[in-house]
């Protein structure tokens, strides 16, 4: 395919020639006027036909182009430049592709249908009121029949001299002539309508290329009624997405052989690559549709997928949206839906539906890294997030909520709750609610108060609030969420815990002092992934569990009666991102996720083996090690010597506590304590 003529006197027949234009095919636009060419894109694959041509004269001008194809994207009401456009091909014996708009009612339920302007002309000589009439200037005469029509009826033209210089001639003048240039939004609608006091739009059933949509939610919200001139017949032919497609499918098959990408063919240039294109950028929206209505998207989102011309997304999603006319991909998978795009050229104005906000626990974060492969600009479109929606049903303030997602992924919502006073997470399953209740029952937090939020945003929302116990045995929908309010909340740093708050039994432990000296050193971060080797009473894993309130820590420890002593040391602080590990290190070490921090309390004399386990996993691991004798010490200097470890450190900690005796206060000292730092990574 080397050149289509376009009659593209519509907002289609623009962008169609910008869409084969960007991919190097040459386009004759015929336009009426010099201001229909003032709209179309620059480009050299783009040349202009200014003038109106009759049947003959069409089918002159497409022998002399010799054109492969011509697409008649002329006004739906053009009835007879369409019907000439036809007539002149089929006597030239051109192809033939006719565009046309979808029809779209909705809303007009209560207008005034009828079949011509002059039939609406002279059903509102019988009315009272201002008029705005939004039907085009070549129509304005037939307005002239109504009584008084220079002071009721306020016309809407285009913005150029000539167009005003016959409205005037007609009698429209100052403030009843408006020239402008469309689209219009549906608040600059309204605020005609409302500034000139209109009581009827006239309009064209012109689709959502010609605006209509916002004209008839204009004229509700402004008490407007509309009077509607239906459309004349029309033959059969495509909507724009189906040319669209008609047309990427004749280039790929025009262009067999030809590489897609430079990359593809080292020997082709890039300029012969794409035959000198400048390829169109598809522009990629995100959009985040709210609670998963119509009624719950914002005005921009709407707009969105109604501009859009192709729909993406998991089913609710798409169901959400409503839009059964567009083309649609059902998925979910970022990485899928980026590969999608590229191998789909022929949809520039895609859209990703995602619920609540694209920055809440949303795909639109994988998504913006998975286009960063596409030749696509990404825009976004912030939508009502569940937090946001859900606080404000429960009369609450958010700006001091802590956001949690429990849907699909690991988090510490205990942790989250003991140390704030509200705590907001996404649940995830039927059960979701009951685990939750359980979950806070068994970590000493059976006092809090809970508010379920189901389904929210459709009409069969649901809110059930009280405490887990009341909660714990109600049915609940997959699809909700929470809010945890803990009025006794700990907002402090919670670090060097006393060692009488832990329960001790027989196993060893770690002091206080010593506790957080060795877990300062480790430097551990809120998603820290942790190995307690030698874990004991689970002090240490308590410690490190309260710092790293969004990692994990594993406590490994080969004794059972201390494993059972962790748990329950786990339980008494909340600490459930404490996963006891019943085994001898390194064997029990092997199957655990990757590592970023290790301390290791004991070793059982296997403590090379330990640490040449921690840097096969995790070459940069950063680790403690403690010991009170100088075998291990020893032990620890050869090592040291010969892993690949940087950053050595060793530390002699003696720490002495006063007792008292009587009216005096005697030190105590405890046994030296060793600690070792360092880190993988030494060439």
């Amino acid at each position: 395919m080397e050149s289509v003529i376009i009659f593209a006197g519509t907002v289609e027949g623009r962008e169609l020639s910008e869409y084969l234009s960007g991919r190097g095919v040459r386009v004759t636009a015929c336009v009426a006027t010099e201001y229909g060419e003032t709209l179309l894109p620059q480009s050299e694959y783009v040349r202009v036909h200014t003038g109106r041509m009759d049947q003959k004269q069409m089918a002159e001008f497409i022998r002399k182009e010799a054109a492969d194809l011509v697409v008649d994207a002329t006004h739906p009401y053009a009835a007879v430049v369409s019907r000439n456009v036809s007539l002149a091909c089929r006597d030239t014996e051109a192809e033939y592709l006719r565009l046309i708009r979808k029809s779209d009612t909705a809303g007009t339920e209560h207008a005034v249908r009828v079949s011509s302007v002059e039939e609406a002309a002279a059903y509102l000589a019988g009315t009272r009121g201002n008029i705005l009439a939004t039907t085009g200037s070549k129509e304005l005469a037939k307005y002239t029949v109504i009584p008084d029509y220079e002071k009721r009826v306020f016309a809407r033209v285009l913005s150029t001299g000539e167009v005003a210089v016959a409205c005037e001639k007609l009698g429209f003048r100052g403030k009843n002539l408006i020239c402008m240039q469309g689209p219009f939004s549906e608040e600059l609608n309204t605020a005609m309508l409302r500034q000139f006091d209109c009581r009827y739009l006239v309009t064209k059933e012109t689709g959502k290329a010609g605006g209509f949509e916002e004209k008839i939610r204009a004229a509700s919200r402004a008490g407007a009624r509309v009077v509607l001139v239906g459309r004349p017949p029309e033959n059969e032919g495509y909507s724009y997405e189906e040319v669209i497609r008609i047309l990427s499918e004749r280039l790929q098959e025009s262009r067999k052989g030809i590489p897609v990408t430079p990359e593809e063919d080292s020997s082709v240039d890039k300029e012969t690559a794409y035959k000198g294109q400048d390829m169109r950028e598809q522009i990629v929206t995100l959009i985040g549709i709210g609670m998963g209505t119509l009624s719950g998207m914002t005005v921009e989102a709407a707009e969105a997928v109604a501009d859009a011309d192709l729909l993406i997304g998991a089913g609710r999603m798409l169901e959400a949206a409503g839009r059964a006319d567009k083309p649609f991909y059902k998925d979910y998978d970022a990485q899928r839906i980026a590969d999608y795009i590229r191998m789909h050229p022929e949809y520039v104005r895609p859209a990703v539906l995602l619920s609540g906000d694209i920055g809440f626990y949303s795909g639109a974060k994988k998504l913006y890294e998975a286009l960063k492969g596409t030749d696509c600009e990404v825009r976004s479109i912030c939508g009502i997030s569940s937090v946001v929606y859900f606080c404000g049903k429960l009369h609450l303030a958010w700006e001091d909520v802590c956001l949690k997602s429990a849907h699909g992924r690991e988090t510490n919502l205990i942790g989250a709750v003991r140390s704030h006073e509200k705590t907001f997470t996404i649940l995830s399953g039927a059960d979701s609610v009951g685990n939750l209740c359980r979950e806070l029952r068994e970590y000493g937090l059976s006092h809090v108060w809970l508010s379920i939020g189901e389904r929210l945003g459709y009409p069969e929302e649901k809110i059930t609030c009280g405490t887990p116990e009341e909660l714990a045995g109600g049915l609940y929908d997959g699809l909700c969420v929470a809010l945890i309010v803990n009025r006794e909340y700990f907002g402090g740093v919670r670090a060097c815990v006393d060692d009488e708050a832990f329960l001790r039994g027989k196993a060893p432990m770690t002091k206080s002092e010593v506790r957080s000296l060795s877990v300062a050193k480790l430097r551990l971060t809120r998603d820290a992934v942790v190995y307690d080797v030698g874990a004991g009473t689970g002090s240490v894993s308590v410690e490190m569990a309260l710092q790293a309130a969004d990692g994990m820590v594993y406590a490994i420890e080969r004794k059972e009666e201390a494993c059972r002593l962790i748990e329950k040391n786990k339980r008494n602080f909340g600490t459930p991102n404490i996963e006891v590990i019943c085994g001898l290190a390194p064997d029990a070490l092997e199957s655990l996720p990757l590592p970023t921090h290790a301390f290791i309390g004991g070793s059982a004399g296997n403590l090379k083996e330990i640490m040449e386990c921690l840097l096969r996993k995790n070459p940069r691991i950063r680790m403690i090690i403690n010991t009170v004798t100088l075998e291990t010490l020893a032990e620890v200097t050869e090592c040291l010597k010969m892993l690949p470890v940087t950053e050595e450190e060793i530390l002699s900690v003696s720490i002495a506590k006063a007792k008292t005796l009587g009216q005096y206060h005697l030190m105590t000292g405890q046994n030296p304590v060793y600690i070792i730092t360092c880190r993988g990574g030494r060439i």
